[in-house]
């Protein structure tokens, strides 16, 4: 078993009009164990930018706080949010730093930038992005969920319809991954809003 495949997970982000979702399961396990089923894997770096990490939950929980500490210096020297371009820049570049140990986590970022254009992307272990106008789909379920946002998933949708639909995407992928699933937590974030979403799924 791969050391990104651990602790399992599935993570999904969807582009809106004007408006993106970002989405992922809720187990923490140990290889087949469920250690927890109430994990978190989207945090908030601001009201417009969201960060999700797939992989191993340790290699996360670090990533996260380091990240929080750039972003912390970049708003004191700066005095604004960082824009979601810029923030794949650094976290592309911290992965890079460790390419020779990495950290084992394949990141998920999703946010609002200039004229509220909603920006995704993913990116590997060392930080190699990868750039979308639609989805990017991380973490062990990524094959099931590439084929459900591929047939679900439409341009220009409004909120509701996009949480609705990643939250279908979501949740039809984990069924399919025994390493992820028991439930799902979705943020659909809009130029006005932030509404999270606690999902109930199958407990098994």
């Amino acid at each position: 078993m791969s050391i990104f495949e651990y602790n399992g997970s599935a993570v999904v982000a969807m582009v809106g009009k004007n408006c993106f979702a970002i989405a992922s399961d809720r187990r923490l396990g140990v290889q087949l164990q469920t250690i927890a089923t109430d994990f978190q894997r989207i945090f908030k770096i601001h009201d417009k930018l969201f960060i999700a990490l797939s992989g191993l939950a340790t290699d996360a929980q670090t990533l996260y706080q380091r990240l929080v500490f750039r972003h912390k210096l970049y708003q004191l020297r700066e005095e604004r949010d960082m824009k979601p371009e810029t923030f794949a820049s650094l976290v592309s570049a911290l992965l890079y730093e460790k390419r020779f140990g990495p950290y084992f986590c394949q990141p998920v970022i999703a946010g609002l930038g200039d004229g509220d254009k909603p920006f995704i992307c993913t990116m590997d272990c060392l930080g190699a992005k990868e750039l979308a106008k639609d989805f990017v789909v991380s973490g062990t379920a990524s094959e099931s969920l590439y084929g459900a946002c591929e047939a679900m998933f439409k341009p220009d949708m409004e909120p509701e319809e996009l949480f609705e639909t990643i939250s279908q995407a979501l949740q039809s992928s984990v069924d399919r991954d025994c390493l992820s699933g028991w439930g799902g937590h979705v943020y659909v974030v809009t130029p006005t809003e932030v509404t999270e979403r606690i999902l109930k799924g199958r407990m098994d």
